[in-house]
């Protein structure tokens, strides 16, 4: 019966690649199913037997905490340097966009909130 690894939907190319290198180096037999181009099923990486799964899914663990060390390192990194993805970036970078969304968040807020306010 075919064991479920990882899900492939909105993994960047270089994780991707750097867990196939995983798998090939220490010989986990895998298969991968890409992800559909409408969003219909998740693709993913699979393996066929049960002692292999929990092998391979000790790796990704092991894997995915140096690989979000590391990502968060970089994050830390660009925030110090002032090239981060925060609200007030995001606002001078497109302040129409911005201002924008927030004003569609309140007006949804205030239709959906209106029947509870007008008691």
């Amino acid at each position: 019966m075919p064991h479920h690894l990882m899900n492939l939907r909105h993994v960047p190319d270089d994780e991707a690649d750097e867990i196939r290198a995983l798998f090939d180096e220490h010989e986990v037999s895998y298969y991968e199913t890409p992800p559909s181009f409408w969003g219909i099923s998740m693709g993913g990486f699979w393996v066929h037997d049960a002692t292999e799964a929990e092998r391979a899914k000790a790796l990704l663990r092991e894997y995915q905490a140096g690989r979000q060390a590391s990502q968060r390192q970089v994050w830390e990194e660009e925030l110090r340097a002032g090239k981060g993805v925060s609200i007030w970036h995001q606002f001078l970078r497109k302040p129409v966009t911005v201002v924008a969304a927030v004003l569609a968040l309140v007006f949804i807020l205030g239709v959906s909130l209106y029947p509870f306010l007008k008691l």
